[in-house]
């Protein structure tokens, strides 16, 4: 794998909390030194009550882009099914120029079925949903280059997902960075995947960034873990950007020091 550097994420999950929360919360990680602040794209909660708040994601990027000065931002990710692609090219452009260039196009396929019924859209099958994200990640990358004006920058493109056969082989062909939440052992068979992949598209893997979801707090409730061996191995694998979540209401960034410590470490 390539020698670049390491990097931290966190995922501000926009749920069950007041926006002043989240808006605090992401001003917390900024301070605190992480490299990427993510949300998710979602209409309802994943975790606590499904019906609790929740907050929309591509019009809170753009607040984040206003707020923030330095950190990169995205949505981790976005749904292809939820906007058509020619827009949502154009809200990225957007979002990129607001930040002055620090936009992260973050991107799968969905799969979160009380999002698609409740507001309408077809969920269809995975496949489908695979194959519709397969067809616009080439309509998404077109309309960047068409828009007045372009991007600030070629916008990075992060695909999540693990899927062998169809997946993978859009991260070959389109992503900048890969997110997969895989244990060690899955991680590095998916690597071998993707590497198959990248060579039948003429692609080196070491162009890829590898990214991993890492222990925070999720279903259980419990806070951001700290860095350990687990971590390492992942890093030894080839991870190079470590993303921990976080829920609401209280966004508890206790352990975000931690890693961004043990980042320098492996930086410096």
């Amino acid at each position: 794998m390539s020698e670049r550097p390491t990097r931290i994420g966190v995922q501000i999950q926009p749920q069950q909390a007041d926006y002043g929360a989240i808006r605090e919360a992401v001003a917390a990680a900024e301070e605190i030194g992480v490299d990427i602040v993510f949300n998710w794209d979602h209409f309802f909660p994943l975790y606590g009550d499904p019906d609790g708040k929740h907050f929309e994601c591509w019009t809170m990027l753009a607040a984040w882009a206003e707020q923030t000065s330095r950190v990169e931002l995205g949505a981790l990710v976005t749904c292809n099914s939820y906007r058509n692609p020619e827009l949502l090219a154009d809200m990225a452009r957007t979002v990129d120029h607001i930040s002055d260039g620090r936009l992260i196009l973050g991107i799968g396929s969905g799969w979160f079925e009380r999002d698609y019924t409740e507001y309408g859209y077809e969920f269809g099958t995975a496949g489908g949903r695979l194959n519709d994200l397969s067809e616009a990640l080439p309509r998404i990358e077109s309309r960047l280059q068409k828009l007045n004006p372009v991007p600030t920058r070629d916008v990075p493109v992060l695909i999540g997902g693990g899927g062998e056969k169809k997946t993978l082989r859009l991260v070959a062909e389109h992503a900048d960075i890969w997110h997969t939440f895989a244990d060690l052992e899955t991680l590095e068979h998916k690597l071998g995947v993707l590497a198959g992949h990248c060579d039948a598209v003429g692609r080196d893997l070491a162009e890829i960034e590898v990214s991993v979801g890492v222990n925070g707090r999720g279903r259980d409730g419990h806070p951001i873990g700290l860095p350990d061996d687990t971590a390492d191995a992942l890093h030894g694998a080839g991870a190079r950007l470590f993303t921990v979540g976080v829920g609401g209401p209280d966004y508890d960034l206790d352990g975000l020091a931690e890693w961004v410590a043990w980042r320098d470490q492996h930086n410096a």
